[in-house]
């Protein structure tokens, strides 16, 4: 899930993408147990008005934000870093008179539980990481605004469309609990492999579009001593990204679905997850992982990758930024899609996209005129422009960044990726409606990437999270059509 990693997710620097994690990106190992989340969560959750600093509301200003006020804001300081939030708060309170509070932690659940349960929690929260407080308990909890208001506001850029038309299409979906949308995943976020362009030109590789294409370079990456696949092993979210890319482009988007909308046949029964796991566990088998790369966390993965001893690796596009120290100069990073397995649904060109980093909005926010307005800022060009230079990624603003910002070669290849694919996108919600059932199938997918099960148990594992997930009275609420 994005989720998003950077000295990263979470406790000890963790997976950033809870998002999926991150989306999505997205829950690791070490989340805590849904019992201390419920409880973390827990507080109430009457939508208290929290319009202390409301005044009279205007064309150019929809929420009635009053000059001066305090604003408390407390982002992941993950892959992202934190210094574009900082500029952000800078132009905030320039322009309004606001003295802003700003934190920076991947401690999200450690310092934002107390302050969930008080009832004072801050006004605007990038909620990432590995130690995201789970969305879906505290919109069980009431403890999230409905977005809806700011959504439907006028746009900074064009004040003739809602905020909401300026974005780019599908990207609010991972935000959506029970129909609404309660959390505004930011960051347009691809997901897939990666490589250097410098050692595939060297070795002479070609980006490889089908599986036996895939396999073949790590064969011969093997045979000079290079893994073939790295993966950051201690946070089975990073290859999941591979496992349920493989499955929606196998399958097509009714595999995808078909996991998200809990079918009894998500996994067990399903022909496209049964491919998609053999598929990955025939590296294991073959000896093409990079040597100890189960055993490592995300940047520890990713740095090794950077010294060239993997030719690939799974992860989303907050990684350029999150290796910046570590890639060499002439590394030339490179993304790709997940290589298709044959007869496959969807084409190669498909990629995982969506948006990533959840921004919420406490229901009792101390200063709600003045968050609404925040979050309607980073809607805007010039504040996406900032997230850009500041943070090498791109936003779910449509054309939001200014043709002048030079992007680095890894965000580059994204955008030139995502051109490719078209509409041929896709992208998981169940990470964001059922966070333990996520969970559950990273936990089966750290035990077969280990050999500690097969295939099969893996897929029974992952159905018996589904089919948990089910029963739960509340998912009645969350489909995809």
């Amino acid at each position: 899930m994005g989720s998003t990693s950077g000295e990263n997710s979470g406790t000890e620097g963790v997976g950033r993408r809870d998002l999926i994690k991150r989306s999505a990106a997205l829950g690791l190992i070490t989340v805590p147990t849904m019992s201390f989340l419920s409880a973390c969560a827990s507080g109430g959750g009457d939508e208290d008005s929290g319009d202390k600093g409301t005044g009279k509301t205007s064309k150019d200003n929809p929420f009635g934000l009053k000059k001066g006020g305090k604003l408390d804001v407390v982002v992941f300081k993950g892959g992202y870093g934190d210094d574009y939030a900082k500029a952000w708060e800078a132009a905030f309170d320039k322009k309004w008179g606001t003295t802003s509070a700003h934190t920076g932690t991947q401690e999200i659940t450690g310092k934002l539980q107390p302050r969930f349960n008080g009832g004072n929690p801050p006004d605007i929260v990038d909620d990432s990481g590995a130690q995201q407080i789970k969305l879906d308990v505290l919109y069980k909890n009431g403890q999230l605004l409905d977005l809806a208001e700011v959504l439907d506001a006028p746009s900074i850029d064009d004040p003739a469309k809602k905020v909401r038309d300026t974005l780019i299409p599908g990207t609010l979906d991972p935000g959506l609990q029970g129909g609404k949308v309660v959390s505004l995943n930011y960051i347009y976020t691809v997901w897939g492999l990666w490589y250097s362009g410098k050692l595939f030109k060297e070795k002479g590789w070609e980006v490889p579009k089908t599986w036996d294409d895939f396999l073949a370079i790590c064969k011969d990456a093997k045979s000079q001593g290079i893994g073939g696949l790295a993966h950051q092993g201690k946070y089975p979210y990073y290859i999941n990204v591979a496992i349920m890319d493989l499955i929606a482009k196998k399958g097509g988007l009714d595999a995808m679905k078909a996991i998200d909308n809990l079918d009894p046949k998500a996994f067990v029964g399903s022909d496209a997850a049964q491919e998609a796991i053999e598929a990955i566990y025939e590296i294991v088998e073959k000896g093409y992982l990079m040597p100890g790369t189960n055993g490592l966390t995300h940047t520890e993965s990713q740095t090794r990758w950077n010294q060239y001893k993997a030719a690939f690796i799974t992860c989303g596009s907050w990684l350029e930024n999150e290796q910046l120290k570590q890639t060499p100069d002439d590394f030339d990073m490179k993304f790709m899609p997940m290589p298709n397995l044959p007869d496959s649904k969807l084409p190669f060109e498909a990629i995982r996209a969506g948006s990533g980093e959840p921004f919420i909005i406490p229901a009792k926010a101390g200063n709600l005129p003045a968050a609404k307005e925040f979050m309607r800022s980073m809607l805007s060009k010039e504040w996406s422009t900032l997230f850009a230079q500041k943070a090498n990624s791109l936003t779910i603003v449509k054309d939001g960044v200014n043709a002048g910002v030079q992007l680095r070669p890894g965000t580059q290849s994204t955008v030139e990726a995502s051109k490719a694919a078209g509409d041929n996108t896709f992208n998981y919600l169940y990470i964001n409606w059922y966070s333990e059932m996520g969970t559950a199938i990273e936990t089966a997918s750290n035990e077969l990437m280990s050999k500690r099960i097969q295939p099969k148990e893996w897929l029974k594992r992952a159905q018996a999270a589904v089919d948990k997930a089910a029963k739960d009275p509340e998912s009645k609420k969350n489909h995809r059509d």
